[in-house]
């Protein structure tokens, strides 16, 4: 799919529209099938539920384009050949994203390093160690451009390949004193945002940011982190998006190692040399996740996503909600939603258990095999796995624990 300058600009109008987020933007695509469509039916669909919509005015988006433009950028559109495949495979993948720099370098196998801004130097001097190792191992390095762990990251990874995730617009770099940095990175890499030129970074924007960061990357290595830190929200992100997770222990005395040291208790992969993460993604880059097999729909490429709550979104009538893609295999103990309850998940419980041995099996070799949905079989593997009863070895294949 490519999309037309006016279908960009019908686009780039209905996620700039007010309480338009990504849920929202797929619902119309999906009942509409078009964003012009969309656009006209908005107003009334607005009304109808008691609600008024500010429509993105045709000039506001096309001066967004064209300064975007000017500044060497470009817009992305989901479902487009040079839209990030595992970033398209996430519930709330942004309809656009802008990007400066070497769009190509998005297409290439990544993995996140995140981690404090009060980094200690031991932590960066690490940090630096395995960007730079795992970029010669081909891998571009993932993170969001703000200080300690992120920037010694990007620092590290400058001439093998580096992506920075900004919160604000591409022109709003934060910290105002990473632009030297960000510059010298496109030349290798680059940088993406799904917020409008001009649009300074809030603190509900963060969040939002971090989904981006772990959604583009095979794996996430978490380096040093607080308990309570932006960076285990980009491991819980990455859990829920069924990437791998890494944590680089610490010393208990040290309050920056709290999180990574809590994320390898809840199971994350201890991660002490760049080794530890290429062996685990070695089976994803043979071929063994091919997030195009994900599902893509609508006449202008949309794909059908769960709804988030990261936005505040309009519920329209007679629009049907846009259904979840498959809920991805956790890597964490961090509960998902219950999707299969009483004697339905005590059958699918068996089920599993009855189907697992001492020989590895993959999740999709499960699925297949049990027909039941991607998302039960998730899920109950996800309780079995808390309750000890069967294994997650490297790769994600599972077996069943002798009793």
């Amino acid at each position: 799919m490519v999309l037309s300058d006016r279908q960009r600009l019908d686009w780039l109008r209905l996620i700039r529209s007010e309480s338009v987020g990504p849920r929202t933007f797929r619902s119309l695509m999906n009942r509409f099938g078009g964003a012009a469509a969309a656009l006209d039916a908005l107003p009334e669909l607005a009304r109808q539920a008691g609600r008024s919509v500010r429509l993105c005015p045709l000039v506001d988006a096309e001066r967004e384009f064209e300064s975007l433009r000017r500044l060497g950028g470009s817009l992305i559109a989901l479902g487009e050949a040079s839209y990030p495949l595992p970033l398209q495979a996430i519930d709330s993948a942004p309809p656009l994203i802008a990007v400066l720099g070497r769009a190509d370098a998005l297409l290439r196998p990544s993995v996140a390093l995140v981690g404090s801004r009060n980094a200690s130097a031991a932590g960066q001097k690490f940090t630096a160690r395995l960007a730079r190792d795992l970029g010669e191992a081909g891998f571009v390095i993932v993170s969001g451009l703000a200080r300690g762990i992120d920037t010694a990251a990007h620092e590290a990874s400058v001439a093998s390949g580096s992506v920075a995730v900004l919160a604000g617009g591409l022109d709003e770099v934060y910290p105002p004193q990473n632009l030297p940095l960000l510059r010298r990175m496109l030349e290798e890499g680059a940088a993406i945002s799904e917020m409008p030129l001009g649009w300074k970074p809030r603190g509900r924007d963060f969040p939002r940011r971090n989904r981006l960061v772990s959604g583009l990357s095979l794996g996430t290595v978490v380096v040093e982190a607080a308990r309570k830190s932006g960076s285990l929200i980009t491991a819980r992100f990455a859990n829920e998006q069924g990437r791998q997770v890494f944590a680089v222990p610490g010393s208990p005395l040290d309050p920056r190692a709290e999180g990574g040291n809590h994320l390898i208790r809840e199971g994350a992969t201890l991660c002490a040399e760049a080794a530890h993460v290429i062996e685990a993604l070695e089976p994803l880059l043979r071929g063994g996740h091919d997030f195009r097999q994900l599902p893509l729909v609508m006449s202008e490429g949309v794909r059908e996503d769960a709804s988030q709550t990261l936005w505040d979104e309009l519920d329209l009538p007679g629009v049907p909600a846009a259904p979840s893609a498959p809920l991805p295999e956790p890597q964490l103990g961090m509960e998902p939603p219950a999707l299969v309850d009483g004697a339905d998940g005590e059958a699918v419980r068996a089920l599993v258990m009855r189907l697992l041995g001492a020989a590895p099996v993959s999740v999709d070799e499960l699925v297949r095999a049990s027909g039941r949905s991607a998302r039960e079989i998730n899920h109950t593997v996800f309780e079995l796995e808390l309750d000890g009863v069967i294994l997650r070895h490297p790769g994600g294949a599972l077996t069943r624990i002798a009793p």
